[in-house]
């Protein structure tokens, strides 16, 4: 029988979608201040995957993927997913929300997102958030999985996730595979 212990911290990461890059900076701020500082950043992408929330949101919508240095304890997506989703409201305008932020964390083998919707493929966490494996890492590659989002399949995500991989390994003194 196995022994329970504690996990390996995880390394926090949010993906922010919007249409107003005018807010990106004050976005950064708040979620550094919660988060600690960003060592990983993506570039600003186009986000043309689905129109799902062009109605709320606007049209010429922009993702920028910020990957955060301090590393956590995997059970802490719950309370990450929490303050996101606070922080959406607390930007709204019209209960319009101008901007969408997407947390997840990674390990060496997996991309893991939060989300307040239940399917078959994610897991309960706690206090209202399920948990769903985006991609894993085999083959010197991520892999997408049968649920994977369109965008998360897409070689702009995969190359910031490598990135924040290369910097999760160096933090936890591990060898890359």
């Amino acid at each position: 029988m196995g022994e329970a212990g504690d996990p390996q911290p995880v390394k926090a990461f949010v993906g922010v979608l919007t249409a107003r890059l005018s807010m990106l900076p004050r976005v950064n701020e708040l979620l550094k201040e919660r988060l600690g500082p960003v060592d990983v950043e993506s570039e600003t992408l186009d986000f043309d995957y689905t129109r799902y929330y062009e109605k709320e949101m606007g049209s010429g919508l922009k993702r920028r993927f910020l990957g955060f240095d301090r590393l956590m304890a995997p059970d802490a997506l719950v309370e990450m997913k929490l303050f996101t989703n606070g922080l959406e409201w607390a930007l709204s305008e019209e209960e319009r929300r101008p901007v969408n932020l997407d947390p997840g964390y990674l390990t060496a083998a997996r991309v893991v997102l939060a989300s307040t919707k239940d399917y078959a493929h994610r897991l309960y966490l706690g206090r209202g958030i399920y948990g769903e494996i985006a991609l894993t890492y085999q083959d010197r590659g991520f892999q997408a999985l049968p649920w994977t989002y369109p965008d998360y399949r897409s070689e702009p995500y995969h190359d910031f996730f490598r990135r924040l991989r290369r910097a999760y390994l160096a933090q936890i003194g591990a060898k890359g595979t």
